[in-house]
């Protein structure tokens, strides 16, 4: 897939949350990501840092059905955490993604490269004073490949993001679906992604929220998974604040839903 990785206005909001009203990398102690596959089937979860963050949990790592990984970031990390499906990293092709979805360059580890999209993105921007609250928000402006929750350790409610009230796979349009080897519907493509075409991908002349709006793929996704972006300019933004120092990322939540889940 020659297309880039598109720039998320999410994404860069939580960038510039971070580096223009927080600025610096201050001392403090750790933030524990809890990461937890409940999908009937192995994940490889993935991590890529915005610019000036280190890598945390070596860009990616295995994780068995049933299994939790508990990972540490600085506490003004910013950047992104996605599973990657279907992967075999014995091929020696080195040109064929060792991904079905997610794949980051046919390694294991990362090492700071973006997933090829379709994936479900965590976003992510730290605060290292723990007074002030985190920013966090699940994306589905690249597209979908599992259903993510997100919870703070304390349960808090406004530090909840749920999943999705059903596999978005399953209701998946023809044009947005992408297959595997074996003609099973693995992701689906955000309505950018598969066009390529600036209202649905929120650029130039329609760069801007007045411009951007909802369109029938973005009102689907909306529909399937209320508490993620559906497209870039998605209002009211589904922006989560929470202080915190223990977040849960659950992918598959139960029943595909929103059920909080603890440690």
């Amino acid at each position: 897939m020659k297309m880039k990785k598109l720039n998320q206005f999410s994404s860069l909001l939580l960038f510039l949350i971070s580096n223009l009203l927080f600025p610096g990398h201050a001392e403090g102690n750790a933030v524990a990501f809890h990461v937890r596959n409940k999908c009937p089937f192995p994940l490889w979860p993935a991590t890529a840092s915005n610019a000036g963050h280190p890598a945390i949990a070596d860009g990616g790592f295995f994780l068995p059905s049933g299994q939790t990984k508990h990972i540490q970031a600085p506490p003004t990390w910013n950047g992104r955490i996605w599973a990657r499906t279907g992967c075999d990293f014995t091929s020696t092709s080195n040109t064929k993604p060792c991904c079905e979805t997610g794949d980051c360059g046919g390694k294991i580890a990362c090492s700071g490269n973006i997933g090829l999209p379709p994936a479900t993105l965590v976003q992510v921007s730290l605060q290292p004073d723990t007074s002030k609250p985190s920013f966090y928000d699940v994306s589905l402006v690249d597209g979908y490949n599992v259903p993510i929750s997100v919870s703070a350790k304390s349960k808090a409610s406004n530090c909840y993001i749920g999943g999705c009230v059903k596999d978005l796979n399953k209701i998946c349009p023809q044009e947005l679906q992408v297959l595997n080897g074996d003609g099973q519907v693995v992701a689906c493509k955000s309505a950018c992604l598969a066009f390529n075409h600036d209202m649905f991908c929120c650029r130039n002349a329609y760069g801007n929220p007045d411009k951007c709006k909802p369109n029938m793929y973005s009102n689907m996704f909306k529909e399937v998974c209320p508490s993620y972006y559906s497209y870039a300019f998605n209002s009211p933004p589904p922006l989560v604040s929470c202080t915190a120092d223990a977040f849960i990322i659950t992918f598959c939540p139960n029943k595909w839903g929103s059920e909080h889940i603890s440690v």
